[in-house]
């Protein structure tokens, strides 16, 4: 007898569920498809039973299988980061499905605390972890050696200017049109109602001063589509390219096509590309913002700087740009240890010197808004 592959009552009530991710809980389609594939392994190791049988040792038992599984792309078991968002994302399912009619009388909200983590490995999986990015010089030495002989090389070229000027996205890079973007006022136009931002939000960016030749590079393309090949403010600024049959009658490059690349990842191509010819290590189109953040950090001269700088990366809360982008680098970090540690030793001073000047630090009664005593 066959194993059965699907539950009809199930992908029902999943589909239900889905829906309400997208419309109740505004997620998008990667974090649908993550939920939908949890859910898939979870129904693999029941042998696809209705959902109304959920037992808490059916939870056990697939987190014991999670912790067997191999990665198949790697061999190696799943990491903690990987088995926590499955199990997290099982255990809000299971959470919405005791609450709806046929299952309030088959499922406990406790039931559902099954799929947690221990706390040390939830500790494991959520434990953040430094994401290098390229120093500023790493960039400019990228930019200095890429070729800009066809339609293509200049294009590629430019895209990395544009990522390194204004910190863009590369979801964002691909939908940008030449009307988001002004020469004159150094500014791009991320506009959601068109430009594929994160949480669909608009804002502003001006170009930031990154010094070397990456504002000429973006300049000059910019140019050269609308004065060079007379396209309009509702062309691509990073267009496709065009395919064709070349001599030999296979599919080769032949230049530009005039549409958007569906995917970012033609984009991450020309990244990965472009740091091997220079003999760097691959780093994402994200993690340019790194980079800029670490910048921010060494020119800004004042709190309202940074959040100027924070605002044009599009944060709206300038410690997402600290505890997100802004992690001191380690060589950096063990700089700023050995100098405090040469640093000259203050003269110690008495408890009563030391309270006299934190009260003067302290605002007083009357500007705390408290009364006094």
């Amino acid at each position: 007898m066959a194993k059965p592959t699907h539950s009809p009552l199930n992908e029902r009530i999943k589909h239900q569920y889905f829906s309400y991710l997208r419309k109740a809980r505004r997620r998008n389609s990667a974090s649908v498809d993550a939920t939908a594939k949890a859910l898939s392994r979870f129904e693999e190791l029941t042998g696809f039973k209705d959902f109304r049988q959920f037992h808490r040792e059916q939870a056990v038992a697939f987190k014991r299988k999670l912790d067997e599984q191999l990665n198949q792309k790697t061999g190696v078991r799943l990491s903690r980061a990987t088995v926590h968002s499955t199990l997290c994302a099982l255990r809000s399912f299971f959470i919405w499905l005791a609450d709806q009619p046929g299952f309030r009388s088959k499922i406990s909200y406790s039931d559902a605390d099954y799929f947690n983590l221990s706390e040390k490995d939830a500790r494991i999986a959520n434990a953040r972890r430094e994401r290098p990015g390229p120093s500023l010089q790493d960039v400019h030495h990228v930019l200095g050696i890429m070729p800009a002989q066809t339609d293509l090389e200049r294009r590629d070229k430019a895209l990395i200017a544009c990522v390194l000027l204004t910190g863009v996205r590369d979801g964002a890079l691909v939908s940008l049109k030449l009307k988001h973007i002004s020469l004159n006022q150094g500014q791009l136009d991320q506009d959601a109602r068109e430009v594929k931002t994160k949480f669909s939000k608009s804002f502003p960016t001006w170009f930031f001063p990154v010094g070397g030749d990456a504002r000429r590079i973006l300049e000059d393309w910019v140019r050269y589509l609308r004065e060079g090949l007379g396209w309009s403010g509702i062309d691509p600024i990073f267009p496709a390219t065009r395919m064709g049959l070349g001599p030999q009658g296979l599919f080769v490059p032949l230049g530009l096509e005039r549409a958007h690349w569906r995917t970012a990842e033609p984009v991450r191509r020309v990244f990965r590309t472009a740091f091997d010819q220079a003999g760097l290590p691959y780093f994402p189109p994200h993690s340019i913002r790194k980079t800029l953040a670490r910048l921010g950090e060494e020119l800004c001269q004042s709190p309202e700087a940074f959040k100027a700088w924070s605002q044009n990366l599009g944060h709206e809360d300038v410690l997402t740009t600290f505890t997100s982008y802004g992690t001191v680098p380690p060589d950096r970090q063990a700089e700023l240890i050995r100098s405090i540690g040469k640093a000259k030793a203050p003269t110690l001073q008495s408890p009563e010197e030391i309270f006299a000047r934190l009260a003067a630090l302290l605002p007083s009664a009357e500007q705390a808004g408290r009364p006094k005593g």
